[in-house]
């Protein structure tokens, strides 16, 4: 690999990691799934879920 190849790919890893930490830091309830194709990220999912508290009720 030659270093301008290596640079990229750095800068590509940098941008991946960027978008699954925003992923993680932004998501609640649900998950984040990482799709590989010969050991390089293709896809990044998120499955967000929306939880909603009953209602309390007063004693």
């Amino acid at each position: 690999m030659s270093a301008t190849t290596q640079l990229h790919a750095a800068v590509d890893d940098q941008k991946v990691v960027a978008v699954i930490t925003e992923a993680l830091r932004s998501i609640q309830f649900g998950a984040v799934e990482i799709t590989l194709h010969n050991g390089q990220v293709v896809q990044i999912e998120r499955k967000e879920k929306i939880r909603f508290q009953p209602p309390t009720r007063a004693s």
